[in-house]
């Protein structure tokens, strides 16, 4: 529930950071595209991607996602806006993706393979960690509660889009740079991508009962679909059936389960 706790001083600088950073995220891709320097997210992407592709416009899914944050930003610094366990929880991790997501495409820009690597795994893992730490907080939330969709829908989405992102960077910069191991094909190597891209997602939508974490990853894995029907049948086949068992699975769960009472952590 909410808190109409008012916030200190310091906790209102920090709502001002988690803007800053949300400001920042936002209009990094844009600088770099205005600025016309080093390549574009897209290009970075379609440099390597013989292994595992996603179709270009699944990238679309940003514009909503940073609506979304944007509005979580936004709200923090409204006048109205109490403090609460969820806001305070979540303003360091959020304040972290959103600068590596930020950094991301200054790295892609200038084809800094390993940082993108680095960067975007530590932007996931900074909203990993902390929505299977806090699940039982984010399951005790009501379905009309603000900091729900304020705050765990906004950042389950980013989550679940770089859950979907993280290892595509990663198997994309193996296969341009020969690096991806010889003891599996490289269609192995993608199927094996995309089954832990779906346990992962069984798991956080387990543990925190957001739909809004496991449709971005569904929407990924539907632009694998569409990128490798063509090319690679049998990639693309496997990831539409594991695709739809992950909604199936995110909807009972969502929907069916009754979340667990256990008390949330401090």
């Amino acid at each position: 529930m909410s808190s109409i706790v008012r916030p200190t001083g310091p906790q209102q600088t920090r709502r001002l950071v988690v803007l800053a950073a949300t400001v920042f995220s936002i209009a990094a891709g844009q600088i770099q595209q205005m600025g016309g320097f080093g390549q574009t997210p897209a290009e970075f992407a379609a440099d390597s991607d013989a292994t595992l592709r996603v179709v270009g416009y699944a990238f679309a899914i940003w514009g909503v996602i940073y609506l979304w944050l944007s509005a979580y930003a936004i709200r923090q610094v409204l006048p109205a806006t109490g403090e609460s366990d969820m806001i305070r929880r979540f303003a360091l991790p959020s304040i972290v993706a959103m600068i590596f997501i930020g950094l991301w495409n200054f790295a892609a820009a200038f084809d800094q393979e390993v940082a993108t690597i680095v960067i975007i795994s530590t932007a996931l893992l900074a909203l990993l960690i902390p929505l299977l730490r806090h699940g039982a907080l984010i399951r005790s939330l009501s379905r009309g509660d603000r900091d729900r969709w304020l705050v765990a829908w906004p950042l389950a989405l980013l989550a679940g889009w770089l859950t979907v992102a993280t290892p595509v960077n990663i198997v994309t910069v193996a296969t341009g740079n020969g690096d991806l191991p010889t003891f599996l094909s490289p269609t192995a190597w993608a199927l094996v991508a995309v089954l832990i891209v779906v346990l992962i997602g069984v798991l956080v939508t387990w543990r925190t009962r957001l739909l809004a974490y496991s449709l971005p990853i569904v929407w990924g894995l539907a632009g694998v679909v569409v990128a490798e029907q063509a090319r690679n049948p049998v990639l693309a086949y496997v990831t539409a059936f594991e695709a739809a068992l992950l909604l199936i699975v995110a909807i009972v769960l969502v929907f069916r389960v009754k979340p667990g009472v256990e008390r949330a952590r401090v």
